[in-house]
């Protein structure tokens, strides 16, 4: 199989990083399809060659067309699904009329659905059970990859001749797909680095300093890979660019919603308030919860992730979860 074969993609999504995916698979030289919830997105990409409402000042190439009509992806050669984790079901549910056995869907979401504590892997085979999941995952900002700068990321598929076909087909001289055949595991990276980059951000917006910065990171890292342990998921995957790659990057800029959100209540901020000033998802928000809950079923103590959720529902405030966390009764750092 040849990456000839796949010359025409769908992003189903497009928001800031599903404008972005299309742009590189414009410069790989695809043709891409861009399906937009709202209609004066999709017009804007047509008509100026720009995502005014989610991707500003970035020029897209003419070979992104947009759309808000799901038929316009019937013929496409493979999908990306870059919705948020929280809609994922309900917007594959629009595209299954169009959706034909076999038809790879890469998604690009990290997240955790509340009601089933599913990844969207998961959720596809509920929705479209007779498509091909792909995860694409790993340290990348919208608007670096859009710029063309350099990125590598995580492709993970079980079969391993299609997933060189589609590493070769999305692949540009500035973006570099590695191969996995981890779909879990690239799942599971993702979707704890959000709720992390909260925790990160609260500790600086609190000013405890970089030292306490690193400690969480590396603390979380060994969270990420008991939950990964407990759920099968390859160890080295969550070393890989998924997971450690991911967890750096979002857990080191304010770039990061994610990130840059913790900051906001570390400072004092009200949720309700960063939230309402945002037109994007954060997608820690939505999936602390759900990952405590899974967490919890799986019999994995994740004490960072635990208190993330706590802060945001709340039912303690950051310092008192400083605190419980410092004070937590002390082990051997590879046990817990």
């Amino acid at each position: 199989m040849t990456d000839t074969q796949f010359q025409k993609f769908g992003v189903i999504g497009a928001g800031a990083w599903g404008t972005a995916l299309a742009q590189t698979l414009a410069i790989a030289g695809r043709d891409v399809v861009l399906w937009a919830f709202e209609t004066e997105c999709s017009e804007a990409i047509n008509t100026q060659h720009e995502n005014t409402l989610y991707l500003p000042n970035v020029t897209l190439s003419p070979n992104v067309r947009a759309t808000s009509d799901f038929a316009d992806l019937a013929n496409v050669d493979a999908v990306l699904a870059v919705v948020p984790a929280q809609y994922m079901r309900a917007t594959l549910a629009g595209f299954t009329n169009y959706a034909r056995p076999g038809l790879p869907v890469i998604l690009c979401s990290k997240g955790i659905e509340h009601k089933s504590l599913k990844f969207m892997a998961g959720v596809l085979a509920d929705v479209l059970p007779d498509v091909i999941p792909c995860v694409l995952s790993g340290p990348s900002f919208a608007v670096d990859v859009a710029k063309g700068l350099p990125t590598a990321v995580t492709l993970a598929i079980e079969d391993k001749a299609l997933g060189e076909a589609l590493a070769a087909a999305i692949a540009s001289p500035s973006f570099r797909p590695y191969l996995s055949d981890d779909v879990l595991g690239a799942e599971i990276g993702g979707a704890v680095k959000n709720v992390l980059a909260i925790a990160c951000g609260m500790v600086l917006g609190k000013e405890l300093g970089k030292s306490a910065h690193a400690a969480l990171i590396a603390r979380g890292f060994a969270e990420m890979t008991r939950l990964g342990e407990a759920l099968g998921a390859k160890p080295e995957t969550l070393t890989g660019l998924c997971g450690l790659g991911d967890l750096v990057l979002t857990c080191s800029s304010e770039q990061s919603r994610n990130m840059s959100c913790g900051l906001a209540l570390g400072r004092g901020e009200p949720l309700a308030d960063i939230l309402g000033a945002r037109s994007a998802v954060t997608e820690g928000v939505a999936t602390a919860p759900a990952l405590q809950r899974l967490a919890k079923q799986a019999g994995v103590e994740m004490p960072i992730c635990a208190a993330v959720a706590a802060i945001l529902d709340g039912s303690i405030n950051v310092e008192a979860a400083i605190a419980s966390l410092l004070g937590r009764e002390r082990t051997q750092e590879n046990r817990s």
